[in-house]
């Protein structure tokens, strides 16, 4: 019989397709044969000719899981979708039959199988597939997953649990990501004392990395339609910092900090020369990931080359001014690509590290 647990979170951003690669990672050193599904997919991408969610085809990369390709995105969201079947066009019953079958081909398949819910427990409501239904319709208990604090963390867990509890699904963990180190224990004692009178035990998850959270160059690339030039090897370089490069030559100089990104208009030419030539310097390699340069006027012809010549990272966009840029970057949380080694690396070490899977497993 093929166990299954339901990641819910309660709400966007809380960590819940990292817990999935976690789970799915440290479950393969348990069962013989372990698959994922995401039965909702409001993010849809093409990945071997077929419309999958993001996540789905995220772990099948990572995890070499082409085989259940078929099954692991059965209902994918497109921004027509939800008028589809409002108009009638598409029932929410022939959505469910497809996640009912493509699930029980898995669980034939499978010893164990993590089930990935969308965004907070409502998500999927509009065609009635919200994650709280769709838990009760697989029979599976769920971890739900929540962003570090106190009161916050409270509020949303009871909100969303309201939900499941509607929909008489058993909720089994909660799980409690984005720790920061110095407040684990005082947020963890907290939160169990919180949840002390409800059936569902309270596990610390992953401590709170900037390496998770902060994006690569090819992801700021991707984010800004634009492509990446210069030494395109440093395309999975995580950003730490990114400073709007509006000081004086001098002052952004000093003020960079390790895996700097630089946003310097094209008419800055003296900075940009500066930047490039600092480069290969080696004290100050390390804290330049790379420059976005946008504006439309033309980069000079002379610091054109010196940029080339030096080879330093950087995305040229002349359709969005420094302030969108910083904007667009700020507002951004970046999501892990299968590219993303180091991040994908140092989530499974941590999840050796920091996760008790037997304990977990002995939950569900």
């Amino acid at each position: 019989m093929c166990k299954k647990i339901f990641i819910a979170a309660t709400g966007q951003q809380c960590g819940k397709t990292s817990t999935s690669i976690a789970l799915l990672h440290l479950a393969r050193q348990h069962y013989r044969r372990v698959g994922f599904i995401k039965p909702l997919g409001p993010k849809p991408t093409r990945y071997c000719g077929r419309w999958m969610d993001q996540d789905a085809a995220l772990l099948t990369r990572i995890f070499h899981l082409d085989s259940d390709l078929s099954f692991m995105s059965p209902v994918v969201l497109h921004h027509e979708s939800t008028r589809q079947v409002l108009d009638g066009k598409i029932t929410p019953e022939s959505l469910e039959r497809r996640i009912l079958q493509a699930a029980q081909a898995l669980e034939g398949r499978c010893d164990l199988l993590i089930v990935e819910g969308a965004g907070h427990g409502g998500v999927g409501s509009v065609v009635n597939l919200n994650n709280a239904r769709i838990a009760r319709l697989l029979d599976a208990p769920v971890l739900m997953v929540a962003e570090a604090g106190i009161g916050q963390v409270v509020d949303n867990v009871h909100l969303n649990m309201a939900l499941y509890h509607q929909e008489n699904v058993d909720l089994r963990l909660l799980l409690i990501n984005k720790l920061f180190p110095e407040k684990r224990r005082y947020t963890m004692e907290y939160l169990q004392r919180a949840f002390s009178r409800h059936p569902f035990p309270v596990m610390a998850g992953f401590d709170y990395s900037p390496i998770l959270a902060n994006p690569t160059l090819r992801h700021v690339a991707k984010l800004l339609k634009a492509p990446l030039r210069g030494n395109r090897k440093c395309a999975t370089r995580i950003i730490h910092q990114v400073h709007l490069g509006a000081a004086s030559t001098q002052r952004v100089v000093d003020i960079m900090e390790d895996a700097t990104l630089l946003i310097v208009t094209s008419s800055r030419n003296e900075l940009l020369v500066t930047l490039a030539s600092l480069y290969n310097v080696p004290e100050y390699r390390n804290r330049i990931a790379g420059l976005v340069i946008p504006g439309v006027l033309p980069v000079s012809q002379v610091s054109q080359q010196i940029l080339d010549r030096s080879h330093i990272p950087y995305i040229r966009t002349e359709s969005l001014s420094s302030t969108e840029v910083f904007s667009a970057i700020d507002k951004d949380v970046s999501k892990i690509n299968p590219e993303d080694y180091e991040k994908i690396h140092l989530l499974k070490s941590m999840a050796e590290q920091h996760l008790d899977f037997s304990a977990i497993n002995d939950l569900f």
